[in-house]
Formats: C-alpha cells, structure tokens, sequence
C-alpha cells in the first residue's frame, strides 16, 4: 500500500509540473557567460583585491534589447574601491538595490551574437574568520556571485599563493596562484576556501566574520516599468502558487512516504585527497636554502613550491609503503624522490544510507538554498538567496537581465546607505 501511495503521488506531481516545464521548455536562454574569472591577492591589511573578468555573450536582444549594463553581486557593502579595469566596461561603481552590487555601465549597447568584455576590480574587506578551522590560523570562505539564469561555460578563481597554508578544494598552482576551474549550471555555486597562519597579515579580529550555520532571506522584486492592477497581481500569485507550491508540497509528502519505507539515516563519510608537492632546494629569489617544513622563503617570502599534483592512491609507488594508506591530514616525505611530498586532506562530505545499505555522497560544492529566481529586462531584478555553511563570502551575482539580493552578511554594522555613491 506505501508504495502505491508512493508511486500516485509521484505520477500527480508529473502531471502538474508538466505545463510549467512546456512553458519553460519554450524560453530561449538571451544570454551565455562564456568566462567567469576572478584573480584575488591578499593586501598587507588583509583586504582583498579582486579582479573580475566576465566574457558576456548576448544570445537575444529581442526580449530584453541590449546589453548596455550589468549588476554583479559583491559579499557585503564594505568594499573600499570599485574602478572600472578595461573592456568593455566604462564605468565601475557600487550600488545598493535590496542588496550589494557593483554596477558596470559598458561602452556602447551590445547586440545578439556579440560578446562584451567586462573588467572591474573591488577591494573588499569582512572577509575572513580567525581560528576559523584551528587556533592560529585565519580563513578566508568565498563563494562567487551567481546566475539564477545564464549557465557559465567556464568559472575560474585564481587565488594568489603565497603563503598559504592549505585551501580547499585541492587545486594545481598556476603561475603561483591556486587555480579552480569548472562550470556552472543555471543558479549553480561554487565554493573555495583558503587558510593562513592568523600573523601573515594584519588580521582584525574586529573584522571576524560570524560563523553561520543556515542562510538568510532572500527578496523577490520585479518592475516592468508600467502600472499592474491588484487582481493581475492576485491572479499571479495564485497560478504561481499552484505551479510552485503545489508539486513541491506533493513532491515533499512522496520524498517524506518514500524515506519511511527505505529507512533513510544520514551521517558523512571521508574524501581524501592527495597531492604530490614537489619543492626547490633553494629559494627561487634570494637562494635561501628551503628549512624543513616551510612552504615560503622566510627572507623574502617567495613560494619553494616547484609543482603540485594530484594523485590517487594506486599512484604511489610501491616502493613507498609508508605513503600509502595514510588517511590524516598531514605532509609526508616521499623516500624514493627528493625533495618530494606527499599532502593529505581530509574533508567530511554527507552520506545516505538505504535498506538494503547503499550511498551516495555530495562532491566539494556548497550546497545552497535559492529563492525567487527568473530573469527579467534591465528594468527587472530577480532577487535570490543562498544558505551557505561556515559563512562563506557569498556573493549572489546577476546582471542587468538578472539579479539578486544579499544582505549585510558579515554583520559590519555599517549603514550601507552611507556607501551607496549618489548618482
């Protein structure tokens, strides 16, 4: 009888989602972010310089018209400088629009099948937490703004390296920067997290951000730029009610049946990577030989680091019994090779367990909570929200067909109305 009841309501969930994925399945997407790259060095006073690059394609200037700005969301409203750094882009400046954003006006209006080059840099403060992870040590957690409606073929953080003590997720090291790609789906985030030792720069603990364990609410705001009377907004409501609320609430009741009768349980299990890191005897700058340990020239700073590598285990070779099977975070020798290691982290990751016993873990991404969503004109604003652990720098990202709002998250206690530049 449960799964009867399992396998009805699923099919009455099919059947009311089915006109709201035609009608979704009839949109066109208007825009592609071909690149998201965002280079971040670290400053003496622990701010952060980020350099964002967007390479923005307009696929449809019907709908919407042109692209002749962008709203890119920043993690909070304390940033110190916003410029405009090249492109397409002609001026810069931060915004506050039911959340923080930096504003980009570009150079002309650009049509369908055009791609537009969008530069500008922040410098950014209330972004880390010390003894975040281990007393210390401080940690910055960010996780790039997002597109609750374009898809981003390509997303890259380029972190500088110099002196860091671990990050997460393992990354190579290009050019002395720890260097992520991926790609992200429509409303998909990603997140990176990086540690130093808490006297590597002049940390504030003023400045410590908290350490949340849920999200935060997220607005929903939309403006077509003429007058809706009450009963439209009504009706709207109403269908958006049935469309949404209906076949998640059924969909809730079948996931709720289903789990009874699996006998569900939750708990984690370990990921283990290991990185082959191979250093330079001797400094690359001042010819300091490498102490023991250390990761950074301690005379000027410079990187020993030579190449990073990451191996699985069937990699090692056999001659390095010790190496393997090592299952704890740590930088272990290898004795065949010299100057050669082998670095272990351990991260915890969720697991589910049925009857019978079967799992399935998450992967490194951030798991988020979105609210709102849709796209709009550049007189729109879909406003979203996101749940991240261990209040990560979240920045919810649109731009001027899609947006989003982010509150003060990092609690500066600043009036961002006092930040807001008067146009």
């Amino acid at each position: 009888m449960k799964k009867r009841a399992f396998l009805l309501l699923l099919s009455l969930c099919l059947l009311l989602l089915t006109p709201a994925l035609s009608l979704r399945a009839q949109a066109a997407d208007t825009d592609e972010i071909l690149l998201y790259e965002i280079t971040v060095d670290v400053n003496d006073d622990a701010t952060l310089t980020m350099t964002y690059h967007i390479d923005w394609q307009v696929l449809d200037d019907e709908v919407y018209g042109p692209l002749d700005w962008a709203e890119f969301g920043i993690p909070n409203g304390n940033c110190q400088s916003v410029r405009a750094a090249g492109g397409s882009a002609r001026e810069a400046y931060y915004t506050y629009d039911g959340g923080d954003f930096v504003r980009v006006d570009l150079d002309r209006a650009y049509y369908a099948g055009e791609v537009a080059d969008i530069r500008f840099e922040v410098v950014q403060d209330y972004m880390y937490q010390v003894d975040m992870l281990a007393e210390g040590e401080t940690t910055y957690r960010f996780t790039p703004g997002w597109f609750d409606d374009i898809a981003v073929d390509e997303l890259v953080i380029r972190w500088n390296g110099e002196g860091i003590l671990s990050r997460s997720p393992d990354c190579l090291v290009e050019d002395g920067y720890c260097t992520w790609r991926t790609s992200l789906d429509k409303g998909e985030t990603y997140t990176v997290s990086v540690t130093y030792p808490t006297d590597a720069f002049a940390f504030d603990t003023s400045k410590t951000i908290d350490d949340y364990g849920g999200g935060y609410e997220g607005d929903y705001e939309y403006s077509s730029g003429g007058s809706s009377s009450p009963f439209y907004i009504f009706m709207g409501l109403i269908g958006l009610l049935f469309f949404v609320g209906g076949p998640i609430l059924l969909i809730a009741l079948a996931v709720g049946a289903f789990k009874k009768t699996a006998n569900f349980s939750n708990g984690t299990e370990k990921k283990i990577t290991r990185t082959k890191v191979v250093y330079y005897p001797n400094c690359q700058g001042c010819g300091a030989p490498r102490p023991e340990g250390k990761s950074n020239c301690p005379y000027c700073g410079r990187s020993f680091i030579k190449s990073e590598e990451v191996i699985k285990e069937e990699d090692i070779p056999k001659e390095e019994k010790d190496l393997r099977g090592k299952a704890t975070d740590g930088l272990y020798r290898f004795s065949s090779l010299p100057n050669t290691y082998m670095r272990v982290h351990v991260t915890n990751v969720p697991i589910i367990h049925a009857a019978p016993p079967r799992s399935s873990s998450s992967g490194s991404r951030s798991s988020s909570v979105f609210r709102g969503g849709g796209g709009g004109g550049h007189s729109s604003c879909a406003h979203s929200s996101c749940a991240c652990a261990c209040a990560c720098a979240c920045a919810c990202a649109g731009g001027g067909r899609a947006g989003c709002t982010v509150k003060d998250f990092y609690n500066t206690g600043l009036k961002l109305s006092q930040l807001a530049k008067k146009r």
